[in-house]
C-alpha cells in the first residue's frame, strides 16, 4: 500500500493549529487561576486586618484550595486557627504541610515549630514536648528550649527543667542561676514533705552555692533548721540573709522574732530588726519589732506607739488599724464595729501583688500562680508599693 505524502502535508498545519489553541487555553486557564488565588489571599488579609477572623479563614481556605502548593497560605491559615482556639484544625494544617515531600528544610522546621505551638496551646504537653525535641539544631532551638522549660515547670519536673536551663545558659541565653536555685528548693520542699530532711539540707546547700544572693534558699534552710529545733543555727542563717539580701527583710522579719526568742537572742533579733527598719521602714518589720517589745511587760505599752510613730513618715491605714485595735476608745462599746470596718478596709492592702501581671495573693509566692513568672512578687505589701 502506497502512503500518500499529501496527507502528511495537510495534517501538519492542522496539528500545529490544534497545539497552538490548546496552549492558549492552558495559558488562559493558568492566568485565571493565578489571578483568583492572589485575590482570595488579599481578601483574607484584608479581613484579618479588620479583625474579621471568620471571613479571613473562609478566604484563606478558598486560596488554599485554588493553590494547594503554597506553603505561606497554609501557615497563615494554621496561625489563624490557633489564635481562634481551633487547635485541632491548626494541627491538621501543619501536619499536612509536614507530610509534603517537596517542602524545603526551612519550611519544614517552621511547620514543626508551628505544630509544637498548636500542641502547647491545646495543653497537650506530652505531644508538644515530642514536637519541640525535634527542633534541636534548628534556628528554632532557643525558642523550643524555652517552651520545654515552661512545660517542665508546669509539670513540676524539676530535674528536666534544670537540664534545659543549663543548656540555655550554655548557649548564651542569659543567667539561669536564680531559677536553678528555685528548682533545687522545690525539690527540697518535696523531700521535707516526705520526711527526708537530710537530703533536703543537701539540696538547699547546693541552691545557696548556685545563687548566693537569692533569698529563698536561706529562708528555706532557716525554716528547716527551726523545724529541727536548731534555733541558733537558724538565727545565724537569717543574719547572713539580712546581709546578703536586705530587700527580703519584710519576708523574714516574723521568723527572726520567733527564732531569736527561741534561741534566747531576743536583744540581737530586735537590734537586727531596728537596723532594717531604720534603713527601709516596712510594716512586717514593724510588726516583728512590736511583737518582740510587747513580750517585755516594761515595754509593752510603749511598743504600741511604734504604730503611731510609723504614721509620721508613712501614711499607712494598716498601721492605724493596728494601733486602734489595742487602744481604749471614748465610746468603747462601738469599738468592735469600728475595728471590723477597719480590718475589712485594710485586708486588700495587706496582699502581695505580682509586678509582672498584677495577680494579688494573701501570701508571698516565688512563682506567680497567674503568669508563672519567677521572683515577680516584691517582698512588700500592696499598701507599701
Amino acid at each position: 500500500m502506497d502512503f500518500d505524502l499529501g496527507w502528511i502535508l495537510l495534517g501538519l498545519p492542522i496539528t500545529f493549529i490544534l497545539g497552538w489553541l490548546a496552549s492558549r487555553f492552558d495559558l488562559r486557564q493558568l492566568r485565571v487561576e493565578n489571578r483568583q488565588a492572589p485575590k482570595a489571599y488579599f481578601k483574607g488579609l484584608n479581613f484579618l486586618l479588620n479583625e474579621q477572623q471568620d471571613q479571613a479563614i473562609d478566604a484563606f481556605i478558598e486560596a488554599v484550595q485554588k493553590d494547594p502548593d503554597t506553603s505561606e497560605l497554609h501557615f497563615a491559615l494554621g496561625n489563624l486557627f490557633r489564635r481562634r482556639g481551633e487547635y485541632e484544625r491548626a494541627v491538621r494544617v501543619h501536619e499536612h504541610l509536614l507530610s509534603r515531600g517537596d517542602l524545603s528544610t526551612v519550611d519544614r522546621d517552621r511547620s514543626q515549630h508551628a505544630l509544637a505551638l498548636d500542641f502547647l496551646k491545646a495543653g497537650l504537653l506530652d505531644r508538644a514536648e515530642a514536637a519541640l525535641r525535634k527542633l534541636e539544631g534548628t534556628k528554632y532551638e532557643a525558642q523550643s528550649r524555652l517552651a520545654l522549660l515552661s512545660i517542665y515547670e508546669r509539670s513540676r519536673d524539676w530535674p528536666k527543667a534544670s537540664a534545659i536551663a543549663k543548656k540555655l545558659e550554655d548557649a548564651g541565653q542569659g543567667s539561669f542561676n536564680g531559677r536553678l536555685a528555685h528548682y533545687l528548693c522545690e525539690q527540697a520542699a518535696a523531700l521535707v514533705a516526705s520526711r527526708q530532711p537530710e537530703a533536703a539540707l543537701l539540696l538547699l546547700q547546693q541552691a545557696i552555692a548556685t545563687a548566693p544572693q537569692a533569698p529563698r534558699p536561706r529562708i528555706d534552710l532557716a525554716a528547716l533548721q527551726q523545724q529541727a529545733g536548731q534555733f541558733g543555727e537558724a538565727f545565724a542563717t537569717l543574719q547572713t540573709l539580712a546581709e546578703t539580701a536586705p530587700i527580703a527583710m519584710p519576708l523574714i522579719a516574723p521568723m527572726i522574732a520567733r527564732v531569736g526568742t527561741e534561741a534566747g537572742r531576743s536583744a540581737e533579733a530586735l537590734a537586727l530588726l531596728e537596723a532594717s527598719y531604720a534603713q527601709s521602714p516596712s510594716l512586717d518589720v514593724l510588726e516583728a519589732i512590736v511583737s518582740l517589745q510587747s513580750a517585755n511587760p516594761a515595754e509593752a505599752a510603749a511598743a504600741r506607739y511604734r504604730y503611731v510613730q510609723h504614721l509620721d513618715h508613712e501614711q499607712s491605714l494598716v498601721a492605724a488599724a493596728r494601733w486602734i485595735a489595742g487602744e481604749k476608745l471614748e465610746h468603747e462599746e462601738f469599738h468592735p464595729q469600728v475595728q471590723r470596718a477597719l480590718d475589712h478596709a485594710t485586708k486588700p492592702l495587706t496582699r502581695y501583688r505580682c509586678a509582672a501581671c498584677g495577680f494579688e495573693a494573701k501570701q508571698h509566692f516565688w512563682q506567680c500562680p497567674g503568669c508563672q513568672a519567677w521572683d515577680s512578687y516584691p517582698a512588700r505589701r500592696v499598701e507599701e508599693l
